[in-house]
């Protein structure tokens, strides 16, 4: 017997284009954990300039910032994600949640494939 999954993605789109979705919300949860946008994006695999990029676009598409940074100084720089930032991760986690209960309610249609 085949081994048979459904898998879906999803991501929240502003005026057609991609804003939100699995890499971003796991870069603000990473954010979260660590403080840091570089440490968040090489646990990710990416640069320190495409996470930069990935949330100034959300900070500006965004109804407001997603995360705020300060920079170094005596006690060093670091960077915290807004409640807005928290709760848009907090959404599309329970989003996520949701999708994956209606598949897993509706996975009796892998018999037909």
């Amino acid at each position: 017997m085949k081994n048979k999954e459904i898998r879906v993605r999803c991501w929240v789109y502003i005026d057609g284009s991609k804003f939100f979705g699995p890499g971003r919300a796991e870069l603000l949860s990473l954010i979260k954990e660590s403080g840091s946008i570089s440490k968040a994006a090489k646990a990710m695999g990416m640069s320190y300039k495409k996470a930069w990029a990935m949330i100034d676009e959300m900070n500006s598409l965004g109804q407001k910032p997603y995360v705020i940074t300060q920079k170094g100084g005596h006690q060093g720089g670091g960077t915290a994600l807004t409640e807005t930032g928290k709760k848009a991760v907090a959404a599309y986690e329970r989003l996520l949640h949701k999708i994956q209960t209606t598949i897993n309610r509706e996975s009796t249609i892998l018999e037909f494939f």
